[in-house]
């Protein structure tokens, strides 16, 4: 809700969850409170530091989507969700990005090899068939493709080296969908193994490690053009130099981090350094088997960490109030009314919410209550007009429910753990 606001005031608001669900959470209700909303998702690796495994593509095609994104001026309000995890590690360049970045359309001409070879260099998996993005698949004169950032997969109809057509389909039953002009072609993998990045990982690994290390599967396996499970670890070997996502971001953004990220961050740096301890003592017992990064190369430091906020201006939400002066601005939002009391003492707890309505009506709050699904919906007006509710509708976005709730009770589906009581609203979820 006030992300949303936000937004709509600055251009793009930028809010630092601290961990994955609660970005999601952020990620899947802010557009219900401004359906104009262009949200952006930027989430960490699904994986850990100094993993063998890589992360997945979806993480990775959802990154670099993100950051491609960030390259144009937006058009609409935007809102990026991101996590702590996400903003203390190093990326590509702004520059890269812009780079890596191809536009292929009927009419175009790409030799099958040539596209197949630039498609697994940026990182797409060749499979027999497409079901995820980062995914392509040939056959005969056919190209199936996920491309990282696309709604639906696409199908390329080659005559010859000529794109003939590009096509939407479905990758669940694999049947065609519709037509497109063209589409963005971004990589799938922030690795990537076009020739250039492939000599830079071979002469610094060498410089790093010594020429003992040439014998490293990783080693043999890049210096092969094939990709090896876990390589981003690395990625700092791939490319001249890295940035953070703050390098990505307008310079009117609005950035806001969530309270709970300072511990979130503190833990993140001792996991850090706790996994490059591990992998440290791991191989001076068995040389050659992982040889780890310096934990200052792909990750923030603490005060690295604290130079960014500083420098972008970061405020910290807090759901507790703070002491009034210069640096504090208090929105009047506080939290849910809590019905522990009338549950404790096991009285109706739904004559107490209709009480409780009873009250805000009369203090001038328009009251709402979301529930999690349709059906919720209409189990729960049930239960609440046969104690006494009136006034009750359905609302299907938030303007409505604002008007709605002007003369009445809104019910809305959206799925929200808790509400919440500002000036004049006041939302009280299922689970409140």
């Amino acid at each position: 809700w006030m992300l949303a606001d936000l937004a709509r005031a600055g251009g793009t608001a930028v809010f630092i969850a601290p961990d994955e669900a609660a970005m999601r959470a952020v990620a899947s209700t802010a557009p219900f409170f401004a359906p104009e909303l262009e949200v952006l998702s930027y989430p960490a690796w699904d994986c850990l530091p100094y993993d063998r495994a890589s992360p997945t593509l979806r993480i990775m095609s959802e990154r670099l989507a993100t950051l491609h994104a960030l390259q144009s001026k937006a058009d609409k309000p935007r809102l990026l969700v991101t996590t702590v995890n996400a903003a203390t590690q190093r990326t590509l360049t702004p520059f890269r990005i812009r780079q890596l970045v191809a536009r292929l359309a009927p009419g175009e001409r790409i030799g099958l090899d040539k596209l197949a070879a630039l498609l697994q260099a940026n990182g797409y998996v060749r499979l027999d068939t497409v079901n995820d993005h980062g995914e392509f698949a040939v056959r005969g004169g056919l190209v199936d493709l996920f491309p990282s950032g696309a709604e639906q997969a696409l199908r390329l109809d080659f005559f010859g080296d000529e794109i003939e057509s590009v096509r939407t389909f479905d990758p669940q039953d694999q049947r065609t969908t519709g037509r497109v002009d063209g589409f963005t072609l971004l990589p799938a993998s922030e690795a990537l193994l076009d020739e250039e990045s492939i000599k830079r990982f071979r002469a610094r690994y060498r410089e790093k490690f010594g020429a003992n290390a040439t014998g490293d599967p990783l080693y043999q396996a890049i210096s092969d053009g094939r990709r090896l499970a876990g390589m981003e670890h690395w990625l700092p070997l791939f490319e001249d130099r890295l940035e953070t996502l703050f390098d990505h971001l307008p310079e009117n953004a609005v950035v806001v981090r969530d309270t709970a990220t300072t511990g979130a961050a503190q833990q993140r740096f001792e996991a850090v350094a706790d996994y490059h301890q591990n992998r440290v003592r791991a191989e001076s017992t068995a040389p050659g088997s992982y040889r780890p990064l310096d934990a200052t190369s792909l990750y923030l430091t603490a005060d690295e960490w604290a130079k960014e906020q500083d420098a972008a201006s970061v405020h910290v939400a807090t759901p507790f109030h703070e002491p009034d002066s210069k640096t504090v601005l208090d929105f009047n939002v506080d939290g849910p009314r809590d019905f522990a009391p009338e549950r404790a003492a096991s009285t109706n707890i739904y004559e107490a919410v209709v009480e409780h309505i009873a009250k805000l009506k009369k203090d001038g709050r328009k009251p709402i209550l979301a529930s999690y699904s349709i059906g919720a919906r209409e189990r729960l007006t049930g239960l609440l007009n046969d104690h006494g509710l009136k006034g009750a509708q359905n609302a299907d976005s938030w303007q409505s429910a604002l008007g709605t709730a002007a003369g009445g009770v809104a019910l809305i589906v959206l799925p929200l753990d808790h509400g919440f009581s500002a000036p004049d609203v006041a939302v009280l979820t299922e689970q409140d």
